[in-house]
């Protein structure tokens, strides 16, 4: 009986969005009152970072707000959820990318020792600046899965839950990249 009081009080997620989609913005903001803690804690899983998580959960209301016309009454917190570890997931990569960009800014020749072989370091630093424009030639699906298996050292299971699919997906995924590498490089492209 109690539970059917709470839904009587409620007013029920099917009405708020068609309000929503009338213009009713007061009706958006009841939809984030309910939902923003759940979808924070979902983002918050992925980024690990407070002020990141508040920064893409804004986005990704922002993200639901514009989609709502687009939503098929499949589930609201079920879309609403895969919308946010999409955007969680795509904030990550930036940020990793970022990192990335600036560990590789950073002038190795300062921290290495002074006896090293200076041609082995120009020649290792070419062929890394090779291999990065080889694999930026890859279409996007398999360059994501080569840089996070090879580069990363990402497990299938990590990378599927990265990416919101089945490991058999993954493993799919990174055959037809082996194939596609096999298809258009050689070898002797990397000498």
């Amino acid at each position: 009986m109690e539970a059917g009081r709470k839904g009587e009080r409620e007013i029920s997620d099917q009405v708020l969005i068609q309000k929503v989609l009338s213009g009713n913005d007061h009706a958006f903001r009841l939809l984030v009152e309910k939902y923003r803690n759940d979808l924070f804690r979902t983002i918050y899983a992925v980024l690990r970072d407070q002020k990141e998580a508040e920064d893409a959960a804004q986005e990704v209301f922002l993200k639901i707000y514009h989609s709502l016309p687009k939503y098929e009454n499949q589930g609201l917190k079920t879309w609403m959820t895969r919308i946010a570890v999409n955007h969680a997931i795509d904030m990550k990569r930036k940020r990793d990318r970022r990192r990335e960009d600036i560990m590789e800014s950073v002038d190795y020749d300062s921290i290495a020792p002074q006896n090293e072989n200076i041609e082995a370091k120009i020649l290792s630093r070419e062929r890394r600046e090779l291999v990065r424009q080889r694999l930026n030639e890859m279409p996007d699906n398999y360059r994501i899965v080569i840089y996070d298996f090879y580069i990363k050292e990402k497990s299938y299971q990590q990378m599927a839950e990265e990416q919101n699919v089945q490991v058999k997906t993954i493993e799919t995924k990174l055959y037809r990249a082996r194939q596609w590498m096999k298809k258009h490089w050689k070898e002797d492209d990397f000498s």
